[in-house]
Parts: structure tokens; C-alpha cells; sequence
């Protein structure tokens, strides 16, 4: 992907939506930005933030799924996959103070995992499944390449409504139900997205593909990422 000289740089990223009571009524975890934020001031949005440098290193548990890992390495390097797994993980930590990992032991824990591997987990990315992928559009301060991974509520290892160990970055979190999220103040991806994770609710499999939107300073294209074959 081509960026216009003095633009902003595109950073990888990666974002989690946590889905609670799929099978009744169904809610998302959001939380609110804040009003000085340089990026998206004010909205509510999912857990997530850029890949760091040291995610590449971290070890999980398990790995993403195979199919998951193929989606994403295509229009992206093959091993960018895991360390997008860790900082999906690490920004539901950060931002949410929610563990999603297995029950083990850090030898040793790198410095900021610290608080994470006190709970006595590593971090397991069996469990996430990727559904979505939007590049930033050129003009605004700060871009972002956001591979979107969705989980069940069930799947997090600490209680779903204590967020003591959150950070500060997201205020207001809290689950919200699918029927009335459009009626809070949200990015125009962030509907786009909750439009696809509707669609998956109920379905067992990993989606065949992954809806792709590319802002390219050229041009803006609509691609899907497609995984494992599946049969006709």
C-alpha cells in the first residue's frame, strides 16, 4: 500500500470484539474515548491499538486457527499473524483488564506482561476468530491496517464484568446489546463491522472469506480475504 509523502504512516492493528449471550440477547464490550483523543475523540469503540514491536515475540499458548492464519497473511506478510494474535490479546488486557489465555507459567514474563502473567495465564489465540480488516482513510492523524478478531464471552478466563485492571484509555466500558449499540456514538467502520458480526452470529464455521476495505491514497477497494477452500 502506497502513503503520500509526509502522511502518516499506516500501522498495523489489531481490535476485539468480545460477544456476550450469543444465543439470547446478544451484547458487544465497548468503551468510550476520550474527548482529547487524537484518534476517534469521543466515540465508543472495541478494544484494540497497534501491534508493538515486542509482540512478535511473545508466546502463546496456542496459535491462531489455521484458516484464521491464512486470511490474514494474504495482502500482508505470513508472519505478521501472530504478533496481530498477542496485541489482540494485549489490548483486551490493557484496555479492558478481560484475560483471554490458559492457565501457565512466563519463563520469564517480558515487562509488560507482567501484570498479565501474575493472573497465571499465557496468552491463547485458539479461540479468535478474524472477521474484518479496514485501512484507515487517507487525511486523517493517524492510520491504522485493523484486522478486526471476534470471541465469545465464554472464552475469557477472568470475570467478564470486573474491569478494575483496565487502563484509562477507554472510559464507560460496558456490555451493550447488539439491538441498541447503533444508538451510541460510533465510528462509520465500527457500524460497518457490527453489520458483519450480526451476520456471523449464529454460524458455527469461520466465515469462507473476510471482507477487505483498502483506502489507499490512489484509490478505495472492497476486497475479501479468502481462507481455507471450502466445498460447493
Amino acid at each position: 500500500m502506497s502513503t503520500a509523502p509526509g502522511a502518516p504512516a499506516v500501522r498495523d492493528a489489531a481490535t476485539v470484539i468480545v460477544i456476550r449471550d450469543r444465543a439470547g440477547t446478544p451484547s458487544v464490550l465497548m468503551g468510550q474515548r476520550g474527548a482529547t483523543a487524537a484518534f476517534m475523540p469521543n466515540k465508543f469503540v472495541f478494544p484494540g491499538g497497534a501491534v508493538d514491536e515486542g509482540d512478535a515475540a511473545i508466546p502463546l499458548a496456542r496459535p491462531l486457527p489455521a484458516g484464521c492464519r491464512t486470511q490474514l497473511a494474504q495482502a500482508a506478510p505470513a508472519e505478521l499473524s501472530h504478533a496481530l494474535a498477542v496485541a489482540a490479546i494485549r489490548e483486551l488486557w490493557e484496555e479492558t483488564g478481560l484475560i483471554l489465555g490458559a492457565s501457565g507459567a512466563w519463563a520469564p514474563a517480558a515487562t509488560d506482561w507482567h501484570s498479565f502473567a501474575a493472573t497465571g495465564h499465557v496468552p491463547d489465540a485458539s479461540a479468535l476468530q478474524f472477521v474484518f480488516r479496514a485501512i484507515t482513510p487517507p487525511g486523517r492523524p493517524r492510520r491504522f491496517d485493523a484486522r478486526f478478531f471476534m470471541v465469545d464471552a465464554s472464552e475469557i478466563a477472568t470475570d467478564i464484568d470486573d474491569f478494575s485492571a483496565a487502563c484509562d484509555e477507554l472510559s464507560h466500558l460496558q456490555w451493550i446489546p447488539l439491538d441498541r449499540v447503533r444508538s451510541f456514538d460510533l465510528p462509520f467502520i465500527t457500524e460497518v463491522v457490527l453489520a458483519e458480526v450480526t451476520a456471523q452470529l449464529h454460524e458455527s464455521a469461520p466465515p469462507a472469506s473476510v471482507p477487505f476495505f483498502r483506502n489507499d491514497d490512489e484509490e478505495s477497494l472492497f476486497m475479501r480475504l479468502h481462507g481455507v477452500p471450502q466445498p460447493h
